[in-house]
């Protein structure tokens, strides 16, 4: 008598199921599978690369601001006391001569075109 059973319309055999690897195939699976670890290995590698530079760029943007922020501090004892920064005196009449300079320049721009307007020859 045939050990087969009949399941659903199909002849199943007890014992087997599906093919067993060969040695090739099992070899195959194996330098794939360290391939892959190698190219997580280097994923990885890129990946704290990246967070170490983003971490050190963080850091020295956190050192300027606090340099700048002491910078700000003594900027306002400094005017607690009473007197003008020589720093900010610096940045005020920086942007005074501007405003002089847009505006002369502003009138030599429209005396050139009342200028060009009244000669009809330019």
């Amino acid at each position: 008598m045939d050990d087969s059973k009949v399941v659903g319309g199909k002849v199943k055999k007890p014992g087997k199921r599906g093919r067993k690897p060969a040695k090739i195939d099992l070899k195959a699976k194996l330098e794939r599978s360290r391939q892959s670890a190698r190219e997580c290995r280097a994923r990885k590698k890129l990946r704290y690369q990246y967070l170490e530079e983003l971490v050190s760029s963080r850091e020295r943007a956190i050192c300027a601001l606090r340099e700048e922020l002491e910078m700000y501090k003594q900027w306002c004892m400094v005017m607690d006391q009473g007197k003008i920064p020589s720093e900010i005196k610096a940045l005020l009449t920086g942007e005074e001569q501007g405003k002089t300079q847009q505006n002369s320049t502003k009138l030599t721009k429209a005396g050139k075109t009342e200028a060009n307007s009244s000669n009809p020859w330019m």
